[in-house]
């Protein structure tokens, strides 16, 4: 009869990934096409794993970007001619294996918006061990500037934001998540709150109130989030805050917002 071993059994650690992660709200006017080719090339000397971008409206523009940033080679957008659906495009160096986009229900006042057909991208995103599930999303704008709850343009969001959270508890809930974009909401505001309670969500910046949109445009609290599933350990910061300088000479800023970065720990 064998002697059966009495030394400890080694415990295996689950491997750790870091996953870098952008939201940019990239500005459709105002020479948008120029911007987009110098913020490829940021991007492209930059370590972003996944980028989700806002307002790339037009296919021109995003056939531009793609030519410019060709390390991203795994792309997922929607296209409703002629303009791109929702105006998201996410960009990925990992290979995705899942696209998905799905519009919001319009709900009054009507608004040009509508033609955008404004929602939320949804992609899986394939790590060296397992997946991250990435929700790349713009809201309605609120045209008041009046986040209120009695606001017609607030009741848009907390519509829009419930379809979004309906949508995420559709995912299976062990799956990693990051949820992030152009939310048009302020980050205090219980709208906010109410959709991370809702998904089991959490802000990734810890409530940062440091504002997401240029203060020469507009003066607002940060309505640029990123929320991911508890467990995953999140660093937020801002970026492209400098103004850049395009192929012309002439120094602008990059966009009306700023980006967001993420570095999650899974």
């Amino acid at each position: 009869m064998g002697l059966r071993s009495t030394a400890p059994r080694r415990r295996v650690r689950p491997r750790v990934m870091r996953v870098r992660v952008l939201t940019f709200n990239t500005l459709f006017r105002n020479r948008s096409r120029d911007r987009l080719g110098v913020f490829a090339q940021l991007i492209e000397q930059s370590d972003y794993d996944v980028v989700c971008l806002q307002e790339v409206i037009s296919p021109r523009n995003l056939s531009h970007l793609r030519r410019a940033a060709t390390s991203y080679e795994h792309v997922a957008y929607a296209s409703t001619f002629p303009l791109v659906r929702g105006g998201l495009v996410t960009l990925s160096r990992r290979p995705l294996t899942r696209r998905h986009f799905q519009s919001f229900t319009p709900t009054r006042p009507a608004r040009p918006e509508w033609l955008l057909r404004k929602g939320a991208l949804f992609t899986r995103v394939r790590l060296p061990e397992g997946f991250l599930t990435v929700v790349n999303t713009h809201l309605s704008a609120n045209m008041d500037m009046d986040w209120s709850t009695a606001n017609a343009y607030t009741k848009v969001e907390e519509s829009e934001l419930g379809e979004l959270a309906s949508l995420i508890g559709k995912i299976d809930p062990a799956e990693p998540k990051v949820v992030m974009g152009d939310f048009n909401v302020p980050r205090a505001h219980a709208h906010l709150r109410d959709f991370a309670s809702r998904t089991g969500l959490r802000d990734a910046t810890d409530g940062d109130t440091a504002p997401t949109f240029r203060p020469e445009y507009a003066v607002l609290e940060p309505i640029d989030q990123i929320f991911v599933t508890p467990g995953v350990e999140a660093t937020t910061r801002l970026r492209f805050e400098e103004h850049v300088r395009l192929p012309d000479g002439d120094l602008v800023p990059l966009s009306d917002h700023y980006a967001v970065e993420a570095t999650l720990t899974i």
